[in-house]
């Protein structure tokens, strides 16, 4: 790794948004305003704020560990001990990442066969997924600029097809308010039900954590960046939201299985089927990149701390962990070949998986406050400690969207089963590994000075392993 940064602010927004603008969020935002109209942008608001709250939570904890790369997991690690490091980024990082792009792709192979009929679904989502991860084999310098680029389109189609309905300029006919069908849920509190949909369109701003040594001014840029990809995924949303609402009638935006393809297609014809056909590709994209550069790299931490096989630990001329981008890989490309990305289960146990990244949120809050009572005196931003209220709050709140996770309660017991089954083999395998493997108490945390120390001299063996390499 180069003594500079590579990356600049643009590229830290890039990055947090990447991962969040997918094709699952554009469906969520559909069915969201289906079930409540306009007024879904009141969770969408709340869930902004959570989620600025979960952005400070992991700007404090970058700021005491800035060398780490395990993000969450190794946090977990200094707060509250190696079996929850283990189990917050499997569950958070590994799992629900592998289920997800799995998805996203599997959507491009879609959407692509649409138009090259010739071509299998399935062979053009394999496809997409080589020339991703071979994108990312040749490091940051090319994942940035292929990040930019497809951000920048991406961002700005939905801007454009935001404006096109908000202001009601498309070639479709126009719904009147008088024409529009009543919503399903009002009252405020079956809106705040319908944070938990709302929650998929933001989740994964942490994601610029495994980058930000590559950042140019990481000390102010980790927050600044996930603060106004934030900012600019509300804006984008909430007005699109409102534009679907203008060309689509509720009921149909609720029960439909694809809701913006519907919307496109309301808005400006086989044009705006095509555009958002487009989108949908660069979400798979966006999002496969993203994870497949960041996973690699969390799951590299872990490994730099014994919590996984020493073979993640390895990387490539490029500073690429190679090894956690080839189990990336191999995951999403099982998955996609067997069918099992298209499968009505699918979205359970994503939901499951997702109960999972919830409870990461809630033990990172957590590990916010039990390091500052335990390391009072270390450099951290004061102005924003504000008594540990956004901790508190977010804790609250993510504790209530696991409740809420699905409106339909016989989904959410399917939901709450499987995520007991994932809960119960992580818990096994993670106590068998500290105990079997990494011989230590499972629940004793490990000194922040040794895991800061750890990262370092990691990287620095890093930087003399590429200098030999060139030679």
């Amino acid at each position: 790794m180069n003594e500079k940064g590579k990356l600049g602010l643009g590229s830290g927004v890039a990055i947090c948004v990447g991962l969040i603008v997918a094709t699952s969020c554009l469906l969520s935002l559909g069915v969201g305003m289906g079930l409540a109209g306009k007024a879904f942008i009141i969770p969408l608001i709340v869930v902004v704020i959570l989620n600025a709250f979960i952005a400070l939570s992991f700007s404090e904890l970058h700021t005491l560990m800035p060398n780490v790369d395990g993000g969450v997991g190794q946090y977990s690690l200094v707060g509250l001990g190696p079996v929850a490091s283990m189990i917050s980024n499997i569950s958070a990082y590994v799992i629900t990442m592998v289920f997800a792009s799995s998805v996203e792709i599997a959507m491009c192979g879609l959407v692509l066969n649409e138009f090259f009929p010739q071509i299998p679904a399935v062979a053009i989502s394999v496809i997409v997924l080589v020339v991703i991860g071979i994108v990312n084999l040749f490091g940051v310098d090319l994942f940035s600029k292929v990040q930019n680029l497809v951000v920048i389109l991406l961002i700005g189609s939905l801007i454009g097809m935001g404006i096109i309905s908000f202001f009601k300029l498309g070639t479709g006919t126009v719904i009147t308010a008088a024409q529009q069908t009543a919503p399903a849920i009002t009252g405020i509190g079956g809106l705040m039900g319908l944070s938990a949909i709302a929650f998929w369109l933001f989740i994964g701003v942490e994601f610029i954590i495994p980058v930000a040594k590559d950042l140019k001014n990481p000390k102010r840029d980790v927050l600044l960046s996930m603060i106004l990809a934030l900012i600019l995924l509300f804006v984008v949303q909430a007005v699109l939201g409102v534009g679907m609402t203008n060309y689509v009638s509720l009921d149909v935006l609720a029960s439909s299985a694809m809701p913006h393809m519907v919307f496109a297609e309301a808005v400006l014809g086989d044009f705006g089927k095509a555009w958002m056909g487009i989108v949908t590709l660069l979400a798979g994209i966006s999002t496969l990149n993203t994870v497949l550069a960041s996973s690699a790299r969390i799951i590299c931490g872990m490994s730099e701390e014994g919590m996984m096989p020493s073979i993640f630990k390895k990387i490539n001329k490029k500073n690429v962990p190679v090894f956690g981008l080839a189990l990336m890989m191999l995951a999403d490309f099982g998955i996609v070949v067997t069918g099992f990305a298209q499968s009505n289960a699918l979205t359970n146990l994503i939901l499951a998986a997702s109960c999972f990244w919830l409870m990461s949120y809630i033990l990172t809050h957590i590990n916010v406050l039990v390091l500052r009572k335990r390391y009072p005196n270390m450099e951290r931003n004061k102005k924003l400690v504000l008594m540990g209220i956004p901790q508190i709050i977010g804790i609250l709140g993510n504790i209530y969207m696991i409740w809420n996770i699905s409106s339909d309660p016989a989904s959410r017991l399917a939901i709450y089963q499987v995520c007991g089954v994932l809960f119960a083999i992580l818990v096994t395998y993670a106590l068998i590994w500290v105990i079997g493997v990494m011989k230590v108490k499972p629940f004793e945390p490990v000194d922040i000075d040794k895991v800061n120390n750890d990262a370092i001299e990691f990287e620095k063996g890093n930087k003399k392993r590429l200098v030999e390499a060139t030679e």
